[in-house]
């Protein structure tokens, strides 16, 4: 099973590996006494380079050939020793997940370690048996260090596609929600009272304006290399803005604050946009007139309160409003909570700690 890390060893690294291997080799034709042993040792050599040559494209065989190769030469030669088969062990190790490495490690115990078995030198034999192993276990733990590093690497991307999806949604559903509001009810007046829908109409323009403004805003956050230059952000002095142009698109909505404090920037946004997503709802979904929004802030937290008097759910259980909401909650480490009220409506309310907690 692949653990989505991909492993490659760079030419330059091939071209070490096969030099290399020729010259640990070379003695051992310094150590063979008659022509025909010092041509099968060549042939060996040779094709021991060959194969470490293609070993990224041939991992697995290129491996087993190295291995065979120095098991060869080990029966030949005693004295020689397994040469380059530890390095090339622990570089498959590290090229292939571990459950495809096993049976390469058992083929390494028998190769490195055969030959001195059956020469009966067993203190050798445990000294090789004790490399190998080591061998591997230094590339399989390379690899495992490298997919792990592949995967917090995609965790953060994908973490901050949700963010900006989280983002978008926030600043167009809110905006875009107004303007179908305030387009409808020019429509409903267009002929009877034209003054009230040129006023719609200016109040749908505004809208757009501002989502235009936001969405650059968004976008220089985006891009940004010093997230200082990010522009500014929706504080919680903005609320008040906020049910203003809740209020033209026909919900009335009053704030109300509770207590004071140094409140970080990330925490205000949050807050924001957690209210700006409740009244958005509550305008699209729960046919409701009036919403009343609490801000309270003390040492410790900040709690918003979203209520509102409508008759129907704000929005679907799996809608990406709730979710949202929910997310910006907890990745402050506070919590979220919604749903219908006893005497009526529905309720939104989150706990965003102003400080991390110990």
């Amino acid at each position: 099973m692949s653990d989505g890390y991909a492993a490659r060893l760079p030419r330059r690294w091939r071209t070490v590996f096969t030099v290399a291997s020729v010259a640990v080799s070379l003695p051992a034709l310094i150590w063979t006494s008659s022509f025909g042993p010092r041509v099968l040792v060549v042939a060996l050599i040779l094709v021991q380079a060959a194969a470490l040559w293609w070993l990224d494209e041939r991992p697995r065989l290129g491996t087993a050939v190295v291995l065979v190769v120095s098991a060869a030469l080990q029966t030949l030669i005693p004295d020689f020793g397994p040469g380059i088969a530890f390095v090339v062990l622990c570089t498959y190790a590290w090229l292939r997940p571990a459950a495809e490495t096993l049976w390469i490690l058992g083929l390494a115990v028998v190769a490195v370690c055969g030959p001195t078995l059956a020469q009966q030198r067993w203190v050798t034999a445990a000294l090789w048996l004790g490399a190998v192993l080591l061998a591997w276990s230094w590339g399989a733990l390379a690899r495992a260090r490298g997919a792990r590093l592949v995967a917090e690497r995609r965790q953060a991307v994908l973490e901050e596609r949700a963010r900006i999806a989280r983002d978008l949604h926030d600043i167009l559903s809110h905006t875009v929600s107004v303007m179908v509001v305030q387009a409808a009810a020019a429509d409903d007046v267009f002929e009877s009272n034209p003054a009230r829908a040129r006023e719609a109409l200016r109040r749908t323009e505004e809208a757009g304006r501002h989502a235009l403004a936001e969405l650059r805003g968004f976008l220089r956050t985006v891009r940004a290399d010093d997230p200082g230059n990010a522009g500014p952000q929706p504080t919680l002095e903005d609320m008040d803005r906020l049910a203003t142009t809740m209020g033209e698109s026909g919900l009335r909505v009053s704030v109300r604050r509770e207590g004071d404090g140094d409140v970080p920037l990330g925490v205000q946004v949050s807050a924001y946009r957690i209210v700006q997503e409740a009244l958005t709802n509550t305008l699209r979904h729960a046919r409701a007139s009036a919403a009343e929004v609490t801000v309270r802030v003390d040492e410790s937290e900040v709690l918003v309160r979203v209520r509102d008097d409508g008759s129907s759910p704000v929005a679907k259980p799996g809608g990406h409003g709730l979710i949202g909401m929910r997310e910006r909650a907890e990745i402050l480490g506070g919590s979220f909570a919604a749903g219908p009220r006893d005497a009526g409506g529905f309720e939104v309310e989150a706990h965003l700690p102003v400080r991390e907690k110990p």
